[in-house]
C-alpha cells in the first residue's frame, strides 16, 4: 500500500501506489545518499546510507525516526530481514555483515554483532526460508554460507571452508587455480591466495565424514558469457521468491559489457563429506544495454518468479525464462539458454538504475538518475 523511495539526495519519498499520490518526503532522512529500504512489517521500515547509519522508521509516525543503528563504518548498501527471529541483517563497503536484534530495541539503537566480514563486498541476500545466505563481491566471486545461523558469529576458524569452484551450464565444477582470487574474498580467513583449497581453518568436527557444518563458506566465480577470460563485477543480487534460483547482474571489469545471468540452486551428491548440499548451475543469461558506466542497476524477480524486470537503457525489460512466463522449474534447459524478452517499457529520459514489481498488485516502478519515478500496470 505505500512505496517508498530511496534517493541519492538523503531523501526518502512516499507514494500511493494506487493513485500515484505523494504521501511525504523525509527531506533529511539521512545525512548523505539513501541506498536501500526494507519494510519490516505493515508499519516499520529500515533505511540505510552512505552515512554509515541504518534508520528504523514507524509509518504511523514520520516525522522522527523510531531509532538510529550505528556499528558500520562505511556506505550501508543492503538491509535483510528474517521475520522468524525478528533479526535485521545489514552489509556495507566496510566487507561487515552486522545482525541487529530488533527484539531489544529501544531510542538508543538495538543490540549487535558483527556476523561475517569479506572484502570486496558488494550485495548480501537470505534465502527465503533463511536456510542460506549469499554474498556477491566486486572481485567476481559469489559466497554462499550453507545451514545458516545467524546466531553464531563467524570468527576465523568458525565455519569450514569449501574449495573455490567455477560454475559451468552442465553442472560441473572446477577448483579455481587463481592465485589472486582467494586473497581477495574473505580476509577474515587471512589465507595468502590458498583461502579455497586449504582445510587447515576447519573444527575438526565439521570433517567428520557425512557431516554437514552449520554456517560452512562455498566461494563460487559464477559462469559468465562474454567474460570468460576477464574478470567481472557482481553488481546485483537478487533471490528467486520460491528459492529456487539467484539472479545476478554483472559486468565486466573492462565496464564495456553487462549481462543477467540467472543460477539454479540444485541438490546433489557431496564431492567431500564437507560439501554443501546444493550447488549452482548458470541455466539463463542476456545481454544488457550498456548504458549509465559505473552505476550500479538493480533488478528483481516478480512475486510469483515467473519473470523478472531489469533496468535497460532508459526504460525495463520484462524478461521470462520462456515466451509464456512458465515457472523456471518447467523449461530448463540442458545448456545455458537466452532468457526471453517479454516486454520493453521505456518512459524516462535518463538512465533507469532500479525496478520492483509489487507484492501485491500488478503493478511495476521504475526510477531513473535524474530522480523520476514511473508506474506501470497492464491494460486489461
Amino acid at each position: 500500500s505505500v512505496l517508498t523511495v530511496a534517493c541519492e539526495q538523503t531523501e526518502v519519498l512516499l507514494f500511493d501506489p494506487i493513485s500515484s499520490e505523494h504521501i511525504k518526503t523525509l527531506s533529511e532522512a539521512h545525512e548523505d545518499c539513501v541506498n536501500n529500504i526494507r519494510f519490516l512489517d505493515n508499519r516499520l521500515f529500515a533505511t540505510c546510507s552512505d552515512d554509515t547509519t541504518i534508520a528504523l522508521w514507524d509509518l504511523r509516525k514520520l516525522n522522527t525516526k523510531v531509532c538510529t543503528l550505528h556499528g558500520h563504518t562505511s556506505w550501508v548498501k543492503n538491509i535483510e530481514f528474517d521475520t522468524n527471529t525478528r533479526l535485521l541483517v545489514t552489509s556495507g563497503f566496510d566487507g561487515n555483515v552486522i545482525i541487529w536484534d530488533t527484539n531489544r530495541c529501544t531510542e538508543d539503537g538495538c543490540p549487535h554483532k558483527k556476523f561475517f566480514h569479506t572484502r570486496f563486498l558488494m550485495r548480501m541476500r537470505l534465502m527465503p526460508d533463511c536456510s542460506k545466505m549469499l554474498i556477491s563481491t566486486s572481485s567476481g566471486y559469489l559466497l554462499i554460507l550453507h545451514d545458516l545461523d545467524l546466531n553464531k558469529s563467524l570468527e576465523v576458524g568458525n565455519y569450514p571452508i569449501l574449495r573455490a569452484r567455477t560454475t559451468s551450464s552442465s553442472g560441473e565444477y572446477m577448483t579455481s587455480t587463481s592465485s589472486s582470487g582467494p586473497q581477495g574474498v574473505c580476509s577474515s580467513c587471512h589465507c595468502n591466495g590458498s583461502l579455497p583449497l586449504s582445510e587447515k581453518y576447519m573444527s575438526r568436527s565439521s570433517q567428520r565424514e557425512g557431516v554437514s557444518p552449520q554456517n560452512s563458506l562455498e566461494v563460487l566465480t559464477p559462469e559468465v558469457p562474454g567474460n570468460r577470460d576477464r574478470g567481472n563485477c557482481i553488481t546485483s543480487l537478487q533471490i528467486h521468491p520460491k528459492g529456487w534460483a539467484t539472479l545476478l547482474r554483472c559486468s565486466s571489469n573492462t565496464d564495456d559489457q553487462e549481462w543477467t545471468c540467472v543460477y539454479e540452486f540444485q541438490e546433489g551428491a557431496l564431492v567431500r563429506p564437507v560439501s554443501p548440499r546444493c550447488s549452482l548451475r548458470l541455466t539463463h543469461c542476456i545481454e544488457e544495454a550498456n548504458v549509465g558506466r559505473g552505476y550500479i542497476k538493480e533488478l528483481c524477480f516478480s512475486p510469483d518468479g515467473r519473470m523478472i524486470s531489469s533496468p535497460h537503457g532508459y526504460g525495463i525489460r520484462l524478461l521470462g525464462f520462456d515466451t509464456q512466463c512458465s515457472e523456471i522449474v518447467d523449461c530448463l534447459p540442458k545448456e545455458a539458454g537466452p532468457l526471453q524478452e517479454i516486454r520493453s517499457l521505456y518512459s524516462h529520459k535518463d538512465v533507469v538504475l532500479t525496478t520492483k514489481f509489487s507484492p501485491t498488485h500488478c503493478q511495476i516502478a521504475s526510477g531513473c538518475l535524474s530522480g523520476r519515478v514511473s508506474l506501470y500496470q497492464p491494460k486489461f
